[in-house]
């Protein structure tokens, strides 16, 4: 059942199926880079259209100003919807390395922003839910990283 949900799921996305092997798993590149695009999609368009809804839900109000910077940062959002989406194919290894070191520290300012606002009251309890978020992206970053640095300089010291 779980290969069927797989597989709907890939077809869905447009990313066609492939089997990948045990050792291999999910934690690609290319799926990290997919399920990027997925969360700054949703949370994009959420932020462009109805910034204050969010917010309150999280416990935070927002003047006009945080309504300008919260749109600010959806339309950020959608950058990166793009960069990581337009990008899950890139074969380069510096390029690889550049977009994965961009996400890692990205999400890791954004744990600390968003615990150090939740600290101090801005956010609620489910503010925790988007350090969740940050924090997995940021380790699944991290991991493809180093993954992704010993296959590189593996296949640099073969090709000198």
């Amino acid at each position: 059942m779980f290969v069927q949900i797989r597989r709907s799921v890939y077809y869905i996305l447009g990313l066609g199926w492939r089997k990948t092997s045990r050792k291999a798993g999910v934690m690609t590149f290319r799926t990290l880079l997919v399920t990027k695009a997925l969360v700054c999609l949703i949370f994009g368009v959420f932020l462009l259209a109805a910034p204050g809804m969010l917010y309150g839900l999280l416990g935070g109000t927002l003047s006009a100003t945080g309504m300008f910077t919260a749109r600010e940062y959806g339309a950020a959002l959608i950058g990166t919807l793009l960069l990581t989406w337009l990008a899950k194919d890139v074969g380069a290894f510096d390029a690889k390395r550049a977009i994965l070191l961009d996400l890692l520290v990205y999400d890791g300012i954004g744990v600390i922003i968003t615990v150090a606002a939740i600290s101090s009251g801005i956010l609620n309890v489910l503010g925790w839910g988007i350090v969740v978020v940050y924090l997995l992206f940021a380790a699944w970053s991290g991991f493809v990283l180093l993954a992704g640095r010993s296959k590189g300089l593996s296949q640099q010291k073969r090709e000198t």
